[in-house]
């Protein structure tokens, strides 16, 4: 059973007490004013007062507690019904009690449990009504005004409270559900699609502000061989090994991804293309210094491609299409190297 449905009946029995204690205080206060005998104000102190702990015993022995708190909440809501010929359907309390019971099975989130309810409640009207007498005294005291305020506030503040829990337990679960599509489950790189976002974004500064941005394309040199020969097991965790290296090498404001595979892509806003070749040699430099613990004599180098984003770049197809051309550079180059254009205002002068 999931944890949610386990502990519905330990937050329910705080939010009872206090819905039943209160309900109880107003029909008490329109017994009083009736004059009732002593067995009406039974039937009100039992449901009111009893019941709530009662409630909470009978989910705590049972097999099932979810199923049980659903029973219980029902039973709530024929007692809530019942006590509304008890008060000789005295208008503002009756409505109060019958709509706040409505409100409370609408908020547990349970399906179609308010439409149940409202049977419930319509069949415990209907018998309450046949053993009390049909007494018909609508009208409502001051008195009795008075004391339905307190249940009036209390129960939308409470509701208020557990929605906005609610609200807080449901923005976090979306913020981990955008972290797991934004990130990459092997790596802790972005993914694809967060990372496409991103390279997006500076290649349009660049058209706009002429702000220099550069794109590395990495890719692990003979990475099929390593899967054939030790497994895909250990060319994950290559994969991980590379992408470590990665992280350690990029700035805050960078955005680095898995591609795709075994290939890598970062986006290198606000750096011209030296810098960029530079951050490029450092990372395959340290990748030859990777060492599985198991498989202390595998080697591993990489190759990677840099591209400036350049204004002859319509689309970031164009772009990533420059850095994938250097990186195939590289790789016909015989691989475990760089490859890159350095920008005609920076290239020494002859």
């Amino acid at each position: 059973m999931p944890t949610s449905r386990r502990q519905m009946p330990r937050r329910i029995y705080p939010l009872r007490i206090l819905g039943m204690g209160l309900g109880g205080m107003v029909v008490g206060v329109v017994l009083w004013e009736r004059q009732a005998s002593a067995l009406a104000w039974l039937c009100m102190a039992l449901p009111a007062f009893v019941w709530p702990h009662v409630a909470y015993l009978l989910t705590q022995r049972s097999a099932d507690p979810y199923h049980a708190e659903t029973r219980n909440l029902l039973i709530d809501s024929a007692m809530a019904a019942a006590f509304v010929p008890l008060m000789h359907f005295n208008l503002l309390p009756s409505v109060l009690l019958v709509t706040l019971t409505l409100v409370d099975k609408i908020t547990t989130g349970i399906r179609g449990l308010w439409a149940r309810a409202l049977v419930v409640m319509l069949v415990a009207g209907a018998a309450s009504t046949l053993l009390t007498g049909m007494h018909w005294a609508p009208q409502t005291s001051m008195l009795v005004m008075v004391a339905c305020l307190p249940v009036m506030v209390l129960h939308t503040l409470s509701v208020s409270v557990v929605s906005y829990h609610l609200i807080r337990k449901a923005t976090h679960n979306n913020q981990m559900l955008d972290e797991l599509r934004r990130v990459d489950a092997l790596t802790g790189l972005f993914g694809r699609g967060h990372w496409q976002e991103q390279a997006e974004a500076a290649l349009r500064r660049h058209h706009t502000t002429d702000e220099p941005a550069c794109m590395l394309m990495l890719d692990i040199d003979h990475f099929k061989s390593i899967n054939d020969l030790h497994g895909h097991t250990v060319g994950d965790e290559v994969i991980r090994a590379l992408a470590h290296v990665v992280r350690g090498h990029v700035r805050a404001g960078d955005c680095a991804g898995r591609f795709g595979g075994d290939e890598f892509a970062i986006v290198l806003p606000g750096m011209h293309a030296r810098d960029a070749l530079a951050i490029a040699q450092r990372i395959r430099e340290q990748t030859e210094c990777v060492r599985l613990r198991h498989l202390p004599e595998l080697r591993i180098t990489s190759s990677i491609g840099v591209a400036p984003a350049d204004h002859r770049h319509s689309n970031l197809r164009a772009w990533i299409d420059a850095a994938d051309a250097a990186l195939y550079a590289a790789k016909h180059g015989g691989r475990n190297r760089v490859s890159g254009y350095i920008e005609p205002a920076l290239a020494p002068a002859v």
